[in-house]
């Protein structure tokens, strides 16, 4: 990416499942549920959202080789989408285990995501 012109951050929880896609979607979601940027196109060259690179940085604690990318990306609505993983987020036990929940064991997983958006 030549110029970042926003990061924004997120984390996402997958209370039940361990499912680490969810809480990845999730942290994604996070980070850019509330921001609205009115004069992206302008700042992009050529003045297209199609020229917009996107960075989805996911701190993932377990089961990175389960985790689907391709859902990650599906939750950014525009631009040219790369998701990187690195180390970190948290399992740490929810307390109980739930079958019903498709509960394997007692963890939950936690997911950090810094989405850089740029050019």
């Amino acid at each position: 990416m030549e110029q970042i012109l926003f990061v924004q951050t997120g984390t996402g929880i997958d209370v039940h499942g361990q499912n680490i896609t969810k809480a990845a979607v999730r942290a994604t979601e996070n980070a850019i549920w509330y921001n609205s940027m009115p004069g992206i196109e302008k700042a992009l060259p050529g003045e297209s959202l199609d020229n917009m690179q996107v960075n989805v940085r996911l701190a993932v604690p377990l089961d990175r080789d389960k985790l689907d990318t391709s859902q990650v990306k599906e939750a950014i609505p525009y631009g040219n989408v790369n998701v990187e993983l690195t180390e970190g987020g948290m399992a740490t036990s929810s307390g109980i285990i739930l079958k019903d929940k498709e509960d394997d064991n007692d963890m939950m997983y936690i997911v950090n995501a810094a989405v850089e958006v740029g050019y």
